[in-house]
């Protein structure tokens, strides 16, 4: 080959670094809300045992059914799974009491975040939500490019249904609520939640999302199943990730009726939840009264957990989830770094720390370094 067709064949330095110079046109809704940032891992810090308390995990070990069912179901990966998911959603179809037509199963209840925004929303919509709350709310929202109305929640990290209520206008075509509600971790009340509802347009849907339902435990929380048979313009998201310790395989849930069901089935992944995830669900699942078992137990550990915080000063929000919130402002990042300094990962969202419920020792841990921070913070 000669140079001259070298040179016609082969990019030049130059040619191919003005290229790669130029960006891409992407939407400008990416500027108007910021990446989900995930927990952080704990630092490995000499003579220290780390634990990560910064993404909601459940810290203790999987159900030996389930991991024997993950076994025998990793046999063929070059297989698509089950897309209808029809063993699974028979089996929640029998342990909710709900029809086939009024569930669907995805990679988690993220995925269904993204589907039910976009079958509901575009630039010509509004989106209504609780915030502080889950940091994907604004994020799928915010993509399709709807106006999104964050209602700050009251002083004692609860709700504001009267004021989301009040958002509501001709524009609005999805609302969210958080029940417990992630990070602050009050649940909402059945009554209040129908007072709300009794306001919203029919053509309006809600989505209420219960990841951490199996941990709540106050009287009078609201059940969404029962809210579901009774609005039909409600959707109700679950997830195994949490009371099921199945973070890692990605199986959520939906239930509501059947229109919203069709919809949702045209918006979400084709063979997106894999077999072995499934298969783990669907023995999980069979194990209900051991996953709510569990699920009490790490309630009771949070409210110990909790009640500690409190006897040391801290002002400590009702906790109904697997995870508890300190309010601290401007002294989220130093808290953070105390608790880093000691190989303990948690969740800093600016205005606030979330610790997630894990071994003893970790949240013995824990409230050494809140009871420290407490004292050079705010006592001194």
């Amino acid at each position: 080959m000669n140079d001259s067709a070298a040179s016609d064949s082969v990019p030049s330095s130059a040619s191919v670094s003005g290229a790669c110079a130029a960006s891409p046109r992407l939407r400008g809704a990416l500027e108007t809300f910021p990446p989900y940032i995930p927990g952080k891992p704990p630092r490995q810090v000499e003579g220290l045992e780390p634990f990560k308390l910064s993404s909601n995990e459940n810290f203790l070990p999987p159900l030996p059914a389930v991991l024997d069912a993950m076994v025998a179901h990793a046999t063929n990966p070059a297989l698509y799974p089950d897309d209808a998911a029809l063993a699974l959603r028979q089996g929640l179809s029998d342990r909710l009491g709900v029809g086939l037509d009024q569930l669907i199963v995805t990679t988690g209840a993220s995925e269904l975040l993204v589907a039910l925004t976009q079958i509901t929303s575009d630039t010509t919509t509004e989106a209504i939500y609780p915030w502080p709350s889950f940091e994907m709310y604004p994020q799928t929202t915010g993509l399709v490019g709807s106006t999104r109305h964050e209602v700050p929640l009251t002083a004692d990290g609860r709700h504001d249904l009267d004021a989301m209520a009040e958002a509501i206008t001709d524009r609005t075509s999805f609302i969210i609520l958080c029940s417990p509600n992630n990070p602050t971790g009050p649940v909402l009340r059945d009554d209040e939640v129908r007072t709300f509802l009794d306001k919203v347009p029919s053509h309006v849907l809600v989505a209420l999302d219960e990841a951490y339902w199996e941990f709540a435990t106050a009287p009078g929380r609201a059940d969404g199943l029962s809210l579901v048979r009774d609005y039909p313009n409600l959707v109700l998201l679950r997830t195994f990730s949490k009371a099921h310790g199945l973070a890692g395989l990605r199986v959520g849930y939906a239930v509501a009726h059947p229109p919203v069901i069709e919809g949702l089935l045209k918006a979400v992944i084709p063979f997106g939840v894999t077999d072995l995830s499934q298969a783990a669900a669907l023995e999980s699942l069979k194990h209900w009264d051991e996953v709510l078992d569990r699920a009490a137990r790490i309630g009771q550990t949070r409210d110990t957990f909790a009640a500690a915080l409190r006897e040391q000063g801290w002002d400590v929000p009702e906790a109904q989830a697997n995870y508890v919130w300190l309010p601290l402002g401007e002294k989220s990042d130093a808290f953070e770094d105390a608790c880093v300094e000691q190989a303990v990962a948690v969740r800093n969202l600016g205005d606030g720390v979330r610790i997630s419920i894990g071994e003893d020792d970790a949240l013995a841990r824990v409230l050494e370094i809140a009871e420290r921070f407490r004292f050079e913070h705010f006592e001194k």
